[in-house]
């Protein structure tokens, strides 16, 4: 790793540290919300019912609305205190938490299954917006991508990783004749093992460099932070390219977030996978989606931020219409795989721009903001899709090609943002 590409004061061994969350955070977003748990939820604990999808985006959802309602809050006080790091093990402990205790979902224990997985995504979602604050004070002004993609690829390797682990587990299991009664709920302990192993690092070495600015009262505070806030939303106007990325986003990621909750569903019932293929393509996807976001870390330090997201967007409605065709698995390989790399270094792409975009003493705040446009985007795109799958009796062709408008309005929206002029006006905050 290169000393240049890192802020003053950073020892690469820091960014190792910060970038192993997204390894270990990863695990969770793998197997519970993407390849295992979903399905399982689908096919067992809700015993197939017609409601079932929808009762798992709606799930999705709670969280989202809970980490939308506080995001900017939390990453205010995170300012004020330069205490990023306590926050984020308070989060760290939550979502690992709940995971293990996912031990004990199920068949028929639906409400128990939608509250533990509701706060360990509120938990999962608010660590994110929070790690990711730590970027600006790692990486040089020229370097959020390439940094940004470190991480984001570490991340992918992490899920791979313990997507790996649970398989292993699963074939046993199967092989001693177990059902997924069994081996699931045991594949949320490893998960949650996973976690808080693999995030040790960061909580060792990672430095928190904000200075503290509390105030002098408990009242006081909070009138601080609310007014802070007011502020922000007021002065939006000052920020026209930060504002414009936010809403470019919210849509953008809408369709990323729909392919991220239902590919393992889509597969299913469109294509015809079974579980275990299902578990097979996203290690294969993680993959590929490390790739992405590690080499498109690179290509937008040299094409350009705005560049860069219109090309993984490019990609992404090409996956949308290779997947609409598809009739047949190998196709769906390829469409899937695209999605990895799209994935990876359109989530990496949006963090760095973030980090361009944000002053230097409101980083934290800022990242709330993009944490509460991605987590009305994980509301929005795996909604629609549920909700047009349970209109159109069960067209998931249907929910994918609607879903697949989100990727055309951000790239609309791109159209107009400036890199140079979003970055003039946070140095002149």
């Amino acid at each position: 790793m290169s000393r240049s590409v890192l802020a003053e004061g950073v020892k690469p061994r820091e960014v190792w540290a910060w970038a192993m969350y997204d390894f270990a955070n990863s695990a969770y977003t793998t197997t519970v919300v993407t390849a295992i748990f979903n399905a399982y939820f689908v096919a067992v604990v809700a015993g197939g019912a017609a409601w079932a999808t929808l009762a798992w985006t709606t799930t999705q959802a709670i969280a989202s609305i809970a980490i939308m309602l506080t995001a900017a809050s939390v990453g205010a006080w995170a300012d004020r205190h330069g205490n990023k790091k306590k926050l984020l093990a308070i989060t760290t402990v939550g979502c690992v938490a709940a995971t293990a205790l996912l031990y004990w979902v199920g068949p028929g224990d639906v409400v128990l299954a939608m509250c533990l997985v509701a706060i360990a995504s509120f938990f999962f979602g608010s660590g994110e917006n929070i790690i990711a604050a730590f970027l600006p004070e790692l990486a040089g002004d020229e370097d959020l991508g390439k940094v940004s993609g470190w991480g984001w690829s570490w991340g992918y390797l992490g899920g791979m990783s313990c997507l790996g682990l649970c398989l292993a587990w699963i074939v046993a299991a199967k092989g001693r004749g177990e059902g997924a009664e069994s081996f699931v709920p045991a594949a949320m302990l490893i998960t949650a093992v996973f976690f808080a192993v693999a995030s040790a690092p960061t909580f060792l070495l990672l430095r928190e460099r904000v200075a503290a600015r509390p105030v002098a009262a408990a009242g006081a505070e909070f009138a601080a932070l609310a007014q802070r806030l007011r502020r922000t939303l007021h002065e939006v106007r000052r920020f026209p390219d930060m504002a414009r990325f936010l809403v470019c986003l919210l849509c953008y990621q809408s369709g990323v977030f729909a392919a991220i909750a239902l590919a393992a569903i889509y597969a299913q019932e469109a294509i015809g996978f079974t579980a275990e293929d299902n578990i097979k393509l996203f290690f294969v996807v993680n993959g590929t989606a490390a790739v992405g976001a590690f080499a498109f870390g690179y290509v937008q330090d040299r094409l350009g931020h705005v560049r860069t997201i219109a090309l993984t967007l490019a990609g992404w409605l090409l996956m949308t219409a290779i997947a609409l065709g598809s009739d047949s698995r190998g196709q769906f390989w390829v469409a899937a795989n695209i999605a990895g790399l799209c994935l990876g270094s359109s989530q990496s792409a949006s963090r760095a721009l973030v980090g361009f975009f944000a002053p230097v003493q409101r980083r934290a705040e800022f990242f709330g903001l993009w944490g509460l446009a991605m987590k009305l985007a994980a509301i929005a795109g795996p909604m629609t899709y549920g909700l047009t799958t349970w209109l159109s009796g069960g067209n998931h062709r249907l929910a994918l090609g609607i879903t697949g408008l989100y990727f055309v309005g951000g790239l609309l929206l791109l159209i107009g943002i400036d890199a140079r002029r979003g970055r003039a006006a946070a140095l002149a905050d």
